[in-house]
């Protein structure tokens, strides 16, 4: 919305500025995160009177989390994502252009994610319903939004092009020019489902998931407005993708949503985001990834997150093969909470912010190393 200000730089000159994305980039973190601090008490006073927590661990390792964490967690609100949801709602919508089918695609994607994460946070808190939404229901759901979004990236002429086409890293030239439209469902499909879930697997510490999202949201917006930008796009010789750079704007809204969030939900947490922030989160870091073109730099960048699914993964299918555990508890930020030699939950979360913006860092690096 404030992008057409500049229509007026003919009256006003300093107006121009708004044209920018590197500007509103700015912009829209600093308003995401005013936006986040100012309505994060209402939120939280509000989610208490309506919910006292979720748990989503292991029922068979509650006793010995519980033990180490205590019981206050189970009194925090949590679906403290719907203040991160709004945040980057608006301030997107105030910041980027809102015109642009880039950013409309992305945000329809954080918002029916929310949903879906709302709807088994909703189901487990105020129902209590300990199931919540059966996981093959949520991964359907998840499924079928993300083939529409691949099928609205075929349609459009805008996008049809590069959505079929495979990026690594390290390679100039796409490493397939253009995949069979079932293989390119499928692809897009794994990064938006994957990266969704593999955020809502990293949130089961005070700060942990919000912290590592804003160093994976930091690095894509810097691919994004490079990717957006044709002359930086030639020198990195990565895919230009016209209009890409306002997802840069998004990513900047993400980035202050989570700052913001973060101010709250630092141990000891205020406030839980619950699926509702995860899920959403996740959604619309992968769905950036795949404007982009940087889906393999996904798993760089958000390392920590491709870590934690990846000990999910292979504690639950060592444990079926061997009746054997890998871990002490997965994901794997519980294993360094129960290890032999134990980390505190505040080392366990500054760590892995710390790798996590290690990785960030390396696949900014990947732009130039073509």
């Amino acid at each position: 919305m404030f992008y057409y200000l500049y229509l007026l730089s003919d009256y006003v000159s300093y107006l121009r500025v708004f044209q920018y994305i590197s500007v509103r980039v700015v912009a829209a973190a600093g308003t995401a995160f005013v936006i986040s601090i100012l309505f994060g008490p209402f939120f939280i006073r509000r989610l208490t009177n309506i919910c006292c927590g979720n748990d989503t661990r292991y029922q068979s390792d509650l006793p010995v989390l519980d033990k180490v964490h205590g019981e206050a967690k189970k009194k925090t609100p949590t679906m403290g994502g719907l203040l991160i949801i709004i945040s980057i709602l608006v301030s997107s919508l105030l910041w980027a252009i809102p015109t642009n089918p880039l950013v409309l695609i992305t945000l329809a994607t954080m918002c029916y994610m929310g949903l879906v994460g709302f709807k088994d946070d909703y189901l487990k808190i105020v129902k209590h319903n300990s199931c919540g939404l059966r996981s093959g229901k949520k991964l359907l759901l998840q499924v079928c939004w993300s083939v529409f979004v691949t099928s609205l990236l075929i349609i459009l002429p805008a996008t049809r092009d590069f959505v079929v086409q495979l990026m690594v890293p390290f390679l100039k030239m796409p490493l397939v020019a253009q995949m069979p439209i079932l293989a390119a469902i499928l692809f897009v499909t794994l990064v938006i489902t994957g990266a969704s879930n593999a955020v809502n697997l990293t949130d089961g510490l005070d700060g942990l998931a919000i912290g590592c999202t804003c160093t994976v949201a930091f690095a894509f917006a810097v691919m994004a407005y490079v990717a957006g930008h044709i002359g930086f796009a030639a020198y990195l010789q990565i895919p230009y993708i016209a209009g890409s750079g306002e997802l840069a704007v998004f990513c900047g809204a993400i980035l202050g949503a989570g700052l913001g969030f973060l101010w709250f939900n630092c141990h000891p947490a205020q406030i839980f985001m619950g699926d509702t922030g995860s899920l959403a989160l996740g959604g619309s870091l992968g769905c950036v990834a795949v404007l982009i073109k940087q889906e393999f730099a996904l798993l760089i960048v958000g390392g920590i997150f491709v870590i934690e699914a990846l000990s999910v993964i292979m504690q639950v299918g060592w444990f079926r093969l061997k009746h054997k555990r890998i871990f002490a508890c997965a994901p794997l930020h519980h294993h360094f909470e129960l290890k032999k030699f134990p980390w505190s939950e505040t080392q366990v979360t500054i760590r892995f912010w710390i790798v996590s913006a290690i990785f960030a860092l390396l696949g900014i690096l990947l732009l130039k190393i073509r």
